[in-house]
C-alpha cells in the first residue's frame, strides 16, 4: 500500500536534493517512488513554484491533474480571496476521499512557506532504515498521510495517468 508523504525542507532546493537522493535509493530497490512533486518557494517570491517528477513516475503515477489541483488549493486559492476559495470548497471535499482532509492542506500551508520546499511522495515498499540513514543528517520535517488500499486505488482510478 502506497503511503502519500510531504516532506518539508529549510531551504528553496533542499526538496529537489531530497528527490534525487530517493531517485539513487529507489535505484537500489530500498524504496518504490510511484510518483513525486516538488514545492519550491524562493525567498522574496509572493508564491511557490510546483514540478511534478514525471520523469520517476512508475505505473501508479498520477495525472498533473491532480498535483495542479492540490497545489492549488494548498498554495495558490488563499491569495485568490473569498470568493474563488468559496467555490473550490466541494473540490476540497473531494480531496478528503483520499485521505487529504482540510487539517492536511493546512498543516502543509502553514508550513512550506517563503525560502522553503516540499517534497510531495507516493512511495511503497520502503526500508525504512536505511532510508532513514542516508536521510539522517538532512534537515526537515514530515508531514505524513497514509492512504488506505481502499483510498490508493480511488485516488489512482480518479487520477491515474493513463499515459
Amino acid at each position: 500500500m502506497a503511503s502519500l508523504t510531504v516532506w518539508k525542507f529549510e531551504t528553496p532546493d533542499g526538496a529537489q536534493e531530497a528527490l534525487s537522493k530517493l531517485t539513487e535509493l529507489s535505484k537500489q530497490h530500498l524504496l518504490v517512488i510511484q510518483d513525486a512533486a516538488v514545492v519550491s518557494w524562493p525567498a522574496g517570491k509572493k508564491k511557490p513554484k510546483t514540478h511534478q517528477a514525471r520523469n520517476l513516475a512508475g505505473a501508479g503515477a498520477l495525472s498533473g491533474a491532480f498535483w495542479g489541483m492540490l497545489f492549488g488549493l494548498i498554495f495558490f486559492i488563499p491569495f485568490f480571496g473569498l470568493a474563488i476559495g468559496a467555490a473550490m470548497g466541494a473540490l476540497a471535499g473531494h480531496f478528503s476521499d483520499y485521505g487529504i482532509d482540510d487539517d492536511f492542506m493546512k498543516s502543509v500551508r502553514d508550513q512550506v512557506t517563503e525560502g522553503t520546499s516540499a517534497l510531495f511522495l507516493m512511495a511503497d515498499q520502503v526500508t525504512e532504515d536505511k532510508v532513514a540513514e542516508a536521510f539522517k543528517d538532512t534537515k526537515m520535517s514530515l508531514i505524513k498521510s497514509n492512504l488506505s488500499a481502499e483510498q490508493e486505488a480511488k485516488l489512482n482510478a480518479d487520477f491515474g495517468d493513463e499515459t
